[in-house]
């Protein structure tokens, strides 16, 4: 499995009724990979992997398997308690899911063995490779990462802390004891904006919540950083991602229910976000509705 590009973390979709809306999901995520997606993470944070049963789950992850037509490799979320870990993982290889993103343990926060038992434990029982997220409740030492990544499936880790000290003294270890292609990725919100500076450590892969919405800005972004044009990139971040992330931070849990609130205003019916996140307010809406204008224009759509 080889990730390249701009990653692509739909939303997940819902009806007037709440449930699952799965056509909905399918023409989302057929659309993102028709736009150049390199890889779709599916029920994972942006597609609020917190507020999905198993069947639900199960559903996610067929459809937007199906949907992608392996054109590109689509992981899954896991996480939580230890035994929703694992149910799935096991239910994301059933539906044909090419790898996963662990997130972070529920609530409880563990020493490093203790992380490191965690992701031991859930990768026991499945053959898909494995990318680790650094988030929340799971912050990892330089030697328990070294650790992990002796693990045949487990083949990447995603830093959402954004402690650079921290990461590169767990990238430099990493190396140290392994020759082994072990990738490592920007999981930070709104990623773009510290794209740069990890590009700094080495770091080149990143999830797009933006392209979600406009893969027009999060396409134009892309080529612009790596094509080292730096007025374009500069222009974006100042005048489109760094005004989202300051919208972002206004409310908890916006990173996911604004990406949801433009993914409406682009004209896919994915309906709102599920408890405990809260959709935005309207003042927020027109903030966001005009961030996005100006975002297609600097990207030229």
């Amino acid at each position: 499995m080889r990730l390249d590009g701009v990653l692509f973390f739909p939303v997940t979709p819902f009806g007037q009724d709440g449930d699952l809306a799965e056509l909905v999901l399918a023409q989302h995520v057929a659309a993102g990979v028709a736009a150049g997606a390199g890889g779709v993470f599916t029920a994972c944070g942006t597609g609020e992997f917190n507020a999905l049963d198993l069947e639900e789950y199960t559903r996610v992850v067929s459809t937007s398997v199906t949907a992608t037509a392996g054109r590109v490799p689509v992981l899954s979320g896991a996480g939580g308690p230890l035994p929703t870990a694992k149910a799935l993982a096991r239910a994301a290889a059933a539906q044909g899911a090419n790898g996963l993103l662990l997130m972070p343990p529920y609530l409880v926060t563990g020493p490093s063995a203790g992380l490191v038992r965690y992701v031991r434990e859930v990768v026991s029982i499945t053959d898909l490779p494995v990318i680790v997220y650094q988030r929340g409740t799971a912050r990892f030492t330089p030697e328990a990462v070294a650790e992990l990544a002796q693990i045949p499936n487990v083949v990447g880790f995603k830093d959402g802390l954004g402690d650079f000290d921290l990461l590169q003294r767990i990238i430099l270890t990493v190396r140290r004891s392994t020759d082994k292609d072990f990738t490592f990725f920007n999981g930070l919100p709104t990623a773009e904006l510290t794209v740069p500076a990890y590009r700094g450590l080495g770091v080149n892969l990143y999830s797009s919540a933006v392209f979600a919405f406009a893969p027009e800005i999060a396409l134009a972004f892309y080529k612009a950083v790596t094509g080292n044009d730096e007025v374009l990139t500069q222009r974006l971040l100042t005048d489109f991602y760094l005004p989202l992330v300051e919208l972002r931070d206004q409310v908890p849990g916006y990173a996911v229910s604004l990406v949801k609130a433009a993914v409406r205003m682009r004209g896919l019916a994915v309906g709102g976000v599920r408890p405990p996140l809260v959709d935005p307010q309207h003042d927020h809406l027109a903030t966001l509705e005009q961030l996005i204008t100006t975002g297609l224009e600097i990207a030229g759509a």
